[in-house]
């Protein structure tokens, strides 16, 4: 099997900068693995990695696609091993960036969508909560019962895959839970409280870097409900551009929502894969990141 580097963790952990170092290292190309910055103009409230900081390393699925496109897991499946078959046949080791969990998951392992029909994402719109899961119960019972009635996006992600033609409990049926790539997944890792106080710090220099006048930008050229929108960063100044809510409050929110997602991100892939983590303040980091690779490399 090809072998594929994956770096995952939580927000404001050091991932772009340790890709950045393997990168040269070990002749790599980085592919970006998360959900967010795939887009254009998304760019200090993703925290996405500027172009001075990418040191000349080719980046793929990083900012090129228009906000106003459609984007899911089985495209980002498509696309990134597709990415990872051009790098290799350039001699070259993909290193796999991010920290949306699902993504990393669909890449990595052996997950098959059905083939997708043109369907309408704003149908189930009009829709209560209680009617969409009452449809899904009756389509697809098996994945209601592993779904909250209230979490509303999840119900109708249910029933979209449901049309396309395979319920989601039929995908999840036919697969076999295996790596299709020689993966090395690599975790970081610090205490929780230092975490906390680097997303704070992360959030204020977003802030002085200009966060308010990009999202000024956006929402006054593209309609302010676009799915990109709601990620962590944006969704909690459209108080503040509607004049709702005061900035400093707005920014508070992002810190809060921000460290609840780091959260999330810790558990789901504790629980959904085998990690080999790394504390960012161990004496040896990144050392020895670099000697697990190597290693890797080497059949070792």
């Amino acid at each position: 099997m090809d072998k594929v580097i994956v770096i995952v963790g939580p927000t404001a952990i050091g991932k772009s900068s340790l890709s950045i170092e393997i990168a040269k290292r070990f002749n790599g190309e980085i592919i970006n693995g998360d959900s967010i910055q795939v887009y254009k103009e998304l760019n200090i409230g993703s925290a996405k990695i500027k172009p001075e900081e990418q040191q000349s390393i080719q980046h793929y699925l990083l900012d090129y696609l228009n906000i106003d496109e459609k984007y899911n897991v089985a495209r980002f499946q498509k696309d990134a091993r597709r990415a990872i078959d051009e790098i290799i046949r350039k001699g070259k080791n993909p290193i796999v960036v991010g920290g949306t969990g699902l993504y990393i998951k669909a890449l990595i392992y052996d997950y098959c969508f059905a083939e997708q029909k043109e369907i309408d994402e704003n149908k189930y719109d009009k829709y209560s909560n209680q009617q969409l899961y009452e449809m899904l119960q009756q389509r697809d019972y098996q994945s209601s019962i592993k779904i909250h009635p209230n979490n509303r996006k999840r119900i109708i992600r249910a029933l979209l895959i449901a049309d396309s033609g395979q319920t989601k409990t039929q995908q999840e049926e036919n697969q076999m839970h295996q790596m299709i790539y020689d993966t090395l997944l690599l975790g970081l890792t610090v205490d929780r409280d230092i975490l906390k106080q680097r997303i704070d710090k992360r959030v204020d220099m977003m802030i002085d870097e200009g966060l308010v006048d990009e999202v000024n930008y956006l929402f006054s050229n593209y309609p302010i409900e676009s799915h990109c929108f709601q990620a962590i960063g944006y969704k909690e100044i459209i108080p503040y551009y509607l004049k709702k809510k005061e900035l400093s409050l707005c920014i508070d929110e992002i810190k809060t929502h921000t460290k609840q997602f780091a959260k999330r991100q810790y558990t789901w892939f504790k629980n959904q894969m085998e990690v080999n983590w790394f504390d960012i303040l161990d004496k040896q980091y990144p050392e020895n990141v670099f000697e697990v690779i190597e290693r890797f490399l080497k059949n070792e």
